[in-house]
């Protein structure tokens, strides 16, 4: 199984009801979770770069109103799907529990532990994704995980290039299999580059057992001009394709399937080459 969730990001545009039709359209085109972040843009950027820096400063049309969180919550609850939430200032580990199933720590905060130490003291799962990061930078923030209490059976790390978008060959999925090799604990994908191969590869090659990837609902999100965010409907034929390759697997026996046992007698006959087998033959009609 692969868990899937649409990062909302800041495309919901401080609307409450625009936040509610990310919950009903992860959920309808297939997805396990839906992620939004909650920031303050003051406690987020230093004041040195406020002060300087009009565009971030204007990041703060981009908050989650706190007063979202019970309704979409709600939403996510009657809608049978993961309320997944970014925390970017301590206390919102806080206003975040009574809501969230999982908390996930974005690769910005990787070298703030004390976040990270927040996140699993709830014992809440944690996402952790590794952009930009060292081998021993991720170790240290698992340490961190570890330490805060949550146990390493609820922490998930994702390989991610913060890069928007990211090119496809700056991808580095095999560092998935690096990050669980070294660290003992599942892997994933988060994406930023929109592209279904990719996502593929990622599951089908190096087992990511959790997909992220950005999504906005019709263009008109803050970050989709950016060039990193799925649409529904791109979104769903991945998600759909995706478990229709992972359902073909099977259980490894090899033998007749459903699908072909019909042909089974029209085989070549050993004794003379002719097919279909010699007992078929002395009995076969053509369907009129």
């Amino acid at each position: 199984m692969v868990y899937f969730i649409a990062e909302v990001s800041s495309n919901h545009a401080q609307d409450l009801d625009r936040c509610l039709k990310f919950v009903d359209t992860a959920a309808e085109i297939g997805c396990d979770a839906v992620k939004f972040q909650l920031f303050r843009v003051d406690e987020l950027f230093s004041p040195e770069i406020l002060a300087k820096s009009p565009r971030h400063r204007a990041r703060k049309a981009w908050e989650l109103p706190e007063t979202f969180l019970a309704p979409i919550a709600g939403r996510c609850r009657n809608r049978e799907i993961e309320f997944v939430c970014t925390p970017f200032f301590l206390h919102a580990v806080a206003l975040l529990r009574p809501y969230v199933d999982r908390y996930k720590v974005a690769s910005y905060e990787l070298l703030w532990h004390d976040l990270i130490r927040a996140c699993t003291a709830t014992g809440k799962p944690l996402l952790l994704s590794t952009g930009m990061a060292t081998l021993d930078e991720i170790a240290a923030a698992v340490a961190a995980a570890r330490a805060g209490g949550g146990g390493e059976a609820n922490l998930t790390l994702l390989q991610c290039v913060s890069g928007y978008p990211t090119p496809a060959a700056e991808a580095n999925l095999a560092a998935l299999e690096t990050m669980g090799r070294t660290f003992g604990v599942p892997t994933g994908w988060s994406d930023h580059t929109v592209r279904p191969a990719v996502i593929q590869r990622a599951v089908h090659r190096w087992g990511a057992v959790a997909v992220e990837f950005h999504l906005d609902l019709d263009g008109s999100g803050d970050e989709f001009a950016t060039g990193h965010c799925w649409l529904p409907e791109p979104a769903a034929a991945m998600i759909a394709g995706i478990r229709e390759g992972l359902g073909a697997d099977g259980s490894g026996e090899k033998r007749p399937m459903p699908a072909e046992r019909a042909d089974r007698d029209w085989r070549a006959d050993p004794d003379d080459g002719l097919r279909p087998l010699q007992p078929l033959r002395t009995h076969w009609e053509p369907e009129p």
